[in-house]
């Protein structure tokens, strides 16, 4: 057995949604919505089920589906991307993310990573024979500078990984922290990994800004999004990879060995979507930020301390400023089996020195569920 694997406990995802079944909780905690997903792209998939390709598919995704993604990211990011060598589709972000890790490191490369993080990143730099080396951000602002990653940089750093929007933080990173990040890999010959799947959920009238297209990162960036949160539907697990040939065709071996390719009907499904949006991408996000708010407001009036959030399905909250003192994971766990509502606690996504006074929680639920999911975690703080 592989010690790397082995040795690795469930995640925090799998054990809060097992112990919301349980107990018959609110799940605040896993993030994925109660609202399931625009109509017009179910039927297409429903459509090309029935009526389309059902054998395997190009490795690198159906033509329609790769110049649906380069259509979208130039109407809505202002990118010029050649989507027969720049654009691949993969079987969700997760194995984009993998297949780029495995591809662009070696046994003995260094990979910086920012804490808290997505919990694939660091065994995939591991599997790939490289060493995670670890960042951390803190609450409330979860920003980093140039000190905090030129400090990690060494002659093995290969690889930083960025996640924007920031999950959990629900931080939008702007142009001055991705200038600077841009500019420390030109200046250190690095290569980003841009987990951007958030990009289209983003609130208070701004407006996502892709790595790749900040000066010199045109050929250095590996964007990766996610169809999955762009339409809110997670369980689809269709992601794209956008970078430029010298690093996509690696990548593509990668994929190759991974999952080789993705369900036809549900590329047919998401390239439609793509192609003809309508509103959706106004209306989904303004949607959001009104669940955003009403939790807020609600989590507010029971004396909570909620910390802002720019982006994502998430908002936090301040334990310790809301007084309480426990541990997040104490509390979590305590307001579930208790209380029967599920959180998560952000020091999940932390390996080392981690932060323990906040607590996140998915707002892109109903308004039943936000409400009592509230009125609940009053109840547990006491």
């Amino acid at each position: 057995m592989n010690p790397l694997f082995s040795a690795l406990p469930p995640t925090i995802f799998d054990v809060m949604s097992g112990l919301a079944r349980k107990h018959g909780a609110i799940n605040l905690g896993q993030g994925f919505p109660d609202a399931p997903g625009p109509e017009f792209v179910r039927r297409a998939a429903a459509e090309a089920v029935m009526h389309g390709l059902n054998q395997y598919p190009p490795m690198a995704g159906i033509p329609d589906l790769r110049q649906a993604v380069a259509g979208h990211y130039g109407r809505r990011q202002n990118l010029e991307l050649d989507w027969e060598r720049e654009v691949i589709i993969t079987s969700g972000a997760t194995e984009a993310l993998a297949a780029s890790f495995l591809a662009l490191l070696s046994p003995g490369d260094e990979a910086i990573l920012f804490q808290p993080l997505y919990d694939s990143y660091a065994p995939m730099v591991r599997l790939a024979g490289a060493k995670a080396v670890l960042a951390r951000l803190e609450p409330p602002h979860f920003r980093f500078d140039r000190f905090m990653i030129e400090a990690l940089i060494t002659p093995k750093t290969k690889v930083i990984a960025l996640n924007n929007p920031l999950n959990p933080a629900a931080v939008v990173y702007g142009a001055e922290d991705l200038t600077l990040l841009a500019g420390i890999c030109v200046a250190h010959d690095l290569i980003c990994v841009c987990d951007e799947v958030w990009e289209e959920v983003v609130f208070d009238g701004a407006r996502h800004l892709p790595l790749i297209a900040m000066p010199g990162m045109r050929d250095r960036a590996v964007k990766i999004g996610s169809a999955g949160k762009m339409f809110g539907l997670t369980g689809w697990k269709v992601g794209f990879i956008c970078a430029a040939p010298p690093l996509l065709s690696v990548i593509l071996k990668a994929h190759q060995f991974l999952t080789f390719t993705t369900p036809p009907n549900l590329q047919a499904a998401v390239a439609e979507g793509l192609n003809n949006p309508g509103d959706w991408f106004e209306t989904m996000p303004a949607e959001l930020q009104r669940s955003r708010d009403r939790l807020t407001a609600a989590l507010t009036s029971e004396g909570f301390e909620v910390l802002p959030s720019a982006g994502t399905y998430f908002l936090n909250i301040d334990l310790a400023a809301s007084g309480v003192k426990e541990p997040d994971r104490d509390f979590a766990l305590r307001a579930v089996a208790e209380h029967g509502v599920a959180s998560i606690p952000v020091s999940a996504f932390y390996e080392e020195n981690p932060v323990t006074n906040i607590l996140r929680l998915c707002f892109a639920k109903s308004d039943e569920v936000l409400d009592e999911g509230a009125r609940r975690l009053a109840k547990a703080r006491g």
